[in-house]
C-alpha cells in the first residue's frame, strides 16, 4: 500500500480511483463498511482505492486545544486500512490555510486534479470544506461536472456497547475513558490498542517480582480509565499475555499517570527503547492503595492469575 503525506507526493501519473474521505480514527466497524465498499467498487472498476485523511485532527486547528483523544495513530490506521484492501492512504496536513479551502476548491484540487476520482464513497453525514459547508448533496451535484459518482453508505452499526448507541469514534472514546474496553472492542472489532516506547520508570515492579514495561504513550492517545486490565503486550513482533496497570501508582503516592504492562510468566525481557503495543481485553479491577506491601503483592498475584485466565482462552491474533 502506498502512503502519501500531502498532495505533492501523489504520483503524477496516478490514474482513476475510488476515494473515501474522513478522519477514520479507530477504523471502527462503521468505518470498515465505508472503506470496504470503496475497495469493492475499486475492484469492480479495475482502479485503485484511496483513503484521504487529515493530520492533525481538524478540530485542533479550528478550535485549538480541542484535539480529541486518538483511538489509533496514523500508522496504525494505515495498517488497518491496508488489511481492508486499500491501495493508498493520503494524509493531508490540516492547516489554518487548508481549513479555508471552499468545498468546490477541495473537490477540484484533491478529488479531480490529483486523485482523478471515478467514485467517491461516503457516509450520509459527511461534511467538508471551509466551515464544513460541503455536503454529500453538493458533492453529488459537482460529480456531473467533474465526471465522478457518489455512493452513500449507511455506517450506523449498533450492538450492546454504549447501551445500543450507534457505533462511532466518539462513543468508543467515551467507553475507553470509562474503562469499558470490552465495549470499545465490540465497536472496533478488535481490542483497543495503546502504543509507545518503553522507558525507565521507578522500577518498583521489578523490585516486587513483577517487572513491567513502562510505556511512554504517543501524544493525544486515548488511555483507559485507571485500573488493572487483562490484555497483550506486543514487542519486537511477539505478542505476550499481559497484566496491565493504568494510573498514578497510589501505593507509592505517585502523581504521574502511566501505562505499565507485565508480560505474564516471561523472565529476563529487556524492552527498554522498543516501540511496543498494548492491547486491552478486559477490565479487572480499579486502582487502589493497599494497607501493606504484602496485601499489594497478594492482589497483584490475584490480578496476574485472572489476566492469565482471561487471555488464555481468547483469540490473540493481532
Amino acid at each position: 500500500m502506498q502512503r502519501w503525506r500531502g498532495l505533492e507526493e501523489i504520483p503524477q501519473d496516478w490514474g482513476r480511483s475510488v476515494v473515501t474521505i474522513g478522519s477514520y480514527d479507530g477504523v471502527h466497524r462503521g468505518h470498515q463498511l465505508i472503506i470496504g465498499r470503496a475497495v469493492e467498487r475499486a475492484r469492480e472498476l479495475g482502479v485503485s482505492a484511496v483513503v484521504v485523511t487529515f493530520d492533525p485532527h481538524p478540530s485542533e486547528v479550528v478550535r485549538p486545544g480541542s484535539h480529541p483523544p486518538l483511538l489509533a495513530p496514523h500508522h496504525r490506521r494505515a495498517e488497518l486500512m491496508a488489511e481492508l484492501g486499500v491501495d493508498a492512504v493520503l494524509v493531508l496536513p490540516f492547516t489554518a490555510e487548508f481549513s479555508k479551502l471552499s468545498p468546490a476548491d477541495f473537490i477540484v484540487k484533491v478529488l479531480v486534479d490529483k486523485l482523478h476520482a471515478r467514485v467517491v464513497v461516503e457516509g450520509p453525514n459527511f461534511r467538508f470544506g471551509h466551515r464544513a459547508a460541503g455536503t454529500v448533496d453538493y458533492l453529488t451535484e459537482l460529480g456531473g461536472t467533474y465526471d465522478y459518482e457518489v455512493e452513500v453508505v449507511d455506517l450506523y452499526v449498533t450492538g450492546e456497547a454504549g447501551g445500543g448507541q450507534p457505533f462511532s469514534s466518539t462513543l468508543t472514546r467515551r467507553l475507553v475513558a470509562e474503562g469499558d474496553v470490552a465495549g470499545a472492542a465490540e465497536i472496533l472489532g478488535r481490542p483497543h490498542r495503546v502504543e509507545g516506547v518503553v522507558v525507565r520508570g521507578a522500577q518498583r515492579g521489578r523490585e516486587l517480582g513483577y517487572p513491567t514495561a513502562n510505556v511512554e504513550t504517543l501524544p493525544h492517545t486515548a488511555i483507559p480509565a485507571d485500573g488493572v486490565y487483562a490484555g497483550w503486550l506486543t514487542a519486537d513482533g511477539e505478542r505476550m499475555p499481559a497484566a496491565i496497570s493504568v494510573g498514578t501508582n497510589p501505593q507509592f503516592d505517585g502523581t504521574e499517570r502511566t501505562v505499565e504492562a507485565y508480560a505474564i510468566d516471561r523472565v529476563g525481557l529487556d524492552l527498554y527503547g522498543l516501540h511496543v503495543a498494548v492491547d486491552f481485553l478486559a477490565y479487572v479491577r480499579g486502582q487502589r492503595k493497599f494497607a501493606s506491601i504484602e496485601a499489594l503483592l497478594e492482589a497483584i498475584g490475584d490480578d496476574v492469575k485472572r489476566c492469565r485466565d482471561l487471555t488464555g482462552g481468547y483469540d490473540a491474533a493481532p
